[in-house]
């Protein structure tokens, strides 16, 4: 397991680094980026924020899209309540470090004590991984300049695809990507820069109940329960 955290901690210092230096190239100060990668530290929500804000898109713009990018830790956190720990200190600091990774290799856990040690373990290694990351990238981006010389303002684009992408494998996401994307395109030249972000979250609700053949479908039952 902690092989496992090591080599995942790496691959979050390098996403740290592209976020630090992303969000100088897009005009957002060092100490913001930093700062947001202390007391956020929600990799996607973070992209997405700062990529509302470059485009000249409302604060307001950003929190709403990041809050609801990060809605799915609701349940997240009721699935790994036990081993975040019982006492109020705990789950504050839990609550903070409570990403996708860290439910996973929780839950992933035969038994309580190596859920909460793999949480906990998983957890802090990110955590120092990411802002380590993102000091190191605010200084790189600092160094290079001018990012339009370098074609380093076409980067935010490129890097939420790239988050995008492992996302994709089943026709329904495929089918909301679309349907998100043509909204936002839509809505583009009625709204302010980073509303249409928050209206392609509408897609969701449009195409998540629709299976291929174009019927809208209803959520699986389990009959199990009582």
């Amino acid at each position: 397991m902690l092989r496992d955290a090591a080599a995942l901690a790496v691959a979050v210092l390098m996403v740290g680094i592209s976020f630090g230096a992303l969000a100088v190239a897009a005009g957002i100060g060092a100490w913001q980026a930093v700062g947001m990668s202390l007391l956020v530290f929600a990799g996607g929500s973070q992209f997405l924020a700062v990529g509302v804000m470059a485009s000249g898109g409302a604060a307001a713009a950003a929190v709403a899209g990041g809050l609801l990018l990060n809605a799915r830790h609701l349940p997240f956190g009721l699935a790994v309540s036990d081993a975040i720990g019982r006492r109020w200190p705990a789950r504050l600091a839990g609550a903070h470090i409570l990403v996708d990774e860290t439910v996973a290799f929780a839950t992933a856990q035969p038994d309580p004590r190596r859920a909460r040690l793999a949480f906990w373990t998983t957890g802090l290694l990110l955590f120092v991984a990411f802002n380590t990351g993102t000091v190191v990238g605010v200084l790189a981006g600092q160094a290079v300049g001018d990012p339009a010389r370098y074609g380093v303002d076409a980067a935010f684009p490129a890097a939420l695809l790239a988050l995008l992408l492992p996302s994709l494998g089943s026709a329904d996401a495929r089918l909301v990507a679309v349907a998100g994307a043509l909204l936002a395109l839509l809505a583009t030249p009625l709204l302010p820069p980073g509303l249409p972000v928050l209206v392609a979250l509408a897609a969701v609700l449009v195409a998540g109940p629709v299976n291929r053949s174009g019927r809208w479908r209803r959520p699986p039952v389990d009959r199990q329960r009582p």
